[in-house]
């Protein structure tokens, strides 16, 4: 079962895992999927968290902890997520050692109603990297504009950033520039550079999702022959440019004093449209020094059939930018669907924390002593 996942893994793909709950950890789920499945990292974030508390038993002796002392829900949330993220960091310990720092990582989402706010956001990174407390964390912080300096401050601190939510090249140049500013910011500092890693989470699906409805509006042949080709496109030129920028001089000099290359992150690899071959974003973005972080469908869909033949992302950058120049001339715009994408993750994420109050809030009251 696990061939198509072992060749993955040979290619220097890194398997993460995109989901976490506590059931998966205390019922030995997690460390199978590490044993057997060649994971190694989690994610996590605002949706899979509030999927996970809302469902089942498995929260309510935290819950009922929490609601005997009154604490506030968001106070619960907090100590619910970091508990999990910390139970499986310890989980990932092992994978952590072995690859000197570079996976095992299980990552914890700041709060996205902060998405916009710089301040606030290094404040919440500190806060959770303090509350979690293991040194294999990656604290999410989203690519808006108001992200980059915090991800620059966060890093430049000796705090491991994984950047979320990056869906235009610009921006991911962007992104590896906070980086870079970042170690620079550190290097001052005194920080062990080594100590100090980040992954870019480069989204992929939500590409193709959005360019093919825009594609089926058009409707003439040649538009539908452009679908399905636009989000492993830009992916590709992400590749491109990482590879650009962790062979220029700035990074020469940071490389001496033994800084991490920030690794592209493949996310939002589950295949939306039935059309399409399941494992076609796993398949198609096979490079080294990479992450592809799956959901568990996608992940057996890889074990089962996967068809993992080697680099699939060198030497495709000049068909990678004829199938975007193609959707450009159809009438589509890049630019609007990339900035339109940003701010439906954020607005989504920020959905799902609002839920995640709301659903924890409810187990609370459910979960609080009686007053007789």
């Amino acid at each position: 079962m696990t061939d198509a996942l072992k060749r993955l893994s040979d290619e220097g793909v890194a398997i993460w895992l995109d989901d976490l709950s506590r059931k998966r950890i205390t019922s030995g789920n997690l460390a199978e999927l590490i044993d057997q499945s060649h994971v190694v990292g989690v994610t996590t974030n605002p949706s899979i968290f509030q999927k996970a508390i809302s469902q089942g038993d498995g929260y309510d002796q935290q819950l009922t902890d929490l609601a005997a002392r009154k604490v506030t829900v968001e106070e619960a949330i907090r100590m619910i997520t970091t508990a999990d993220v910390r139970d499986a960091a310890d989980i990932l310990r092992p994978v952590f050692d072995a690859t000197d720092g570079q996976d095992g990582r299980v990552s914890i989402e700041v709060d996205p109603r902060l998405a916009h706010n710089t301040l606030a956001t290094v404040a919440e990174a500190k806060q959770l990297a303090w509350l979690v407390d293991r040194p294999n964390t990656l604290i999410k912080i989203p690519a808006t504009k108001a992200g980059l300096p915090a991800i620059t401050e966060t890093i430049g601190r000796g705090i491991s950033v994984n950047v979320t939510l990056i869906f235009s090249l610009e921006r991911y140049r962007e992104v590896m520039d906070a980086y870079l500013a970042g170690l620079e910011k550190a290097k001052a500092a005194g920080l062990d550079l080594s100590k100090i890693h980040s992954v870019a989470s480069f989204f992929v699906s939500r590409v193709d999702t959005e360019i093919d409805k825009r594609l089926d509006a058009i409707g003439t042949d040649e538009a539908k022959a452009a679908k399905g080709k636009s989000a492993l496109a830009n992916a590709r030129l992400a590749y491109e440019a990482y590879e650009e920028v962790f062979a220029g001089d700035r990074w020469a000099a940071l490389d001496k004093a033994h800084a991490n290359k920030q690794r592209p992150l493949w996310a939002s690899t589950g295949v939306k449209d039935p059309s399409l071959k399941d494992t076609l974003y796993v398949d198609d973005l096979v490079a080294p020094n990479t992450v592809n972080t799956m959901p568990e469908a996608t992940l057996e869909a890889v074990a089962d059939h996967g068809d993992i033949t080697g680099n699939t992302v060198a030497g495709g950058y000049d068909q990678a930018r004829a199938d975007l120049d193609a959707v450009k001339k159809l009438g589509v715009s890049y630019d609007d669907v990339v900035q339109l994408l940003e701010d439906e993750g954020v607005d989504k994420f920020e959905a799902a924390w609002n839920d995640l109050l709301k659903s924890t809030e409810a187990e609370l009251e459910r979960l609080a002593p009686s007053k007789g």
